[in-house]
């Protein structure tokens, strides 16, 4: 299937679904190995440490210091890396009830992000975007 670019339709077959699993974000040092207990979901280096995105526990097990419990949501449509307006018009949505999101385009999807304790209503959100957009 291709990559699908046009906002209508990426908000209306966008469904979403909640991961399992409560999610943190941690940092190490530039330079430092990330250890090989962990199986970070999401990886990224920046100048003042590496990002690690990883379930609570392995963060605990681990004894890192973490920030953000959260959960995820997967955006199941394939939308295009250079598709415009998807993830504008989702975490506008998002704001305008008060979550907070932490939104990351891979190759296939868009995952959010969204505090632990305000998934459910993200979901649900998101669910009423996308029927909205029907037909």
């Amino acid at each position: 299937m291709a990559a699908e670019r046009d906002l209508a339709a990426l908000l209306r077959h966008m469904k979403p679904e909640l991961r399992p699993g409560i999610f943190v974000f941690c940092t190490i040092a530039p330079n430092e190995r990330i250890p090989a207990a962990l199986d970070p979901l999401l990886m990224f280096r920046e100048r003042e440490g590496t990002t690690l995105v990883i379930l609570r526990e392995e963060a605990e097990a681990a004894g890192l210091r973490y920030a953000f419990a959260s959960r995820l949501i997967t955006l199941t449509v394939h939308s295009a890396l250079d598709a415009v307006g998807f993830l504008a018009a989702i975490t506008a949505r998002l704001a305008e009830t008060g979550i907070c999101v932490n939104a990351v385009s891979a190759y296939h999807h868009d995952h959010l992000f969204v505090p632990a304790d305000r998934a459910d209503e993200a979901l649900m959100l998101l669910g009423d975007m996308s029927v909205a957009k029907r037909p």
